[in-house]
């Protein structure tokens, strides 16, 4: 393994597109786990409203008013 990571570093031509290719692995890992995030995130907030909802401190009017919001601001950015 040490051998192949010197003669990786040696051999510029191979080593650039291996930065390369691990750079683009890592972006979309990371793009990945924050779509996954965000996802999560979204189906807190709305089991959180319905059970506002289902306790009768929030109206179903306001529930929807806000989840519409959170739509919104979703598209524009």
């Amino acid at each position: 393994m040490d051998s192949l990571i010197h003669d990786l570093i040696k051999n510029e031509e191979a080593f650039i597109p291996l930065l390369i290719f691990i750079g683009v692995i890592t972006l979309v890992l990371i793009k990945s786990a924050a779509q996954i995030m965000t996802t999560a995130a979204r189906e807190r907030t709305k089991r959180e409203i319905a059970a506002y909802i289902a306790e009768g401190s929030m109206s179903p009017e306001q529930g929807e008013r806000i989840l519409k919001a959170g739509d919104d601001r979703q598209r524009h950015c």
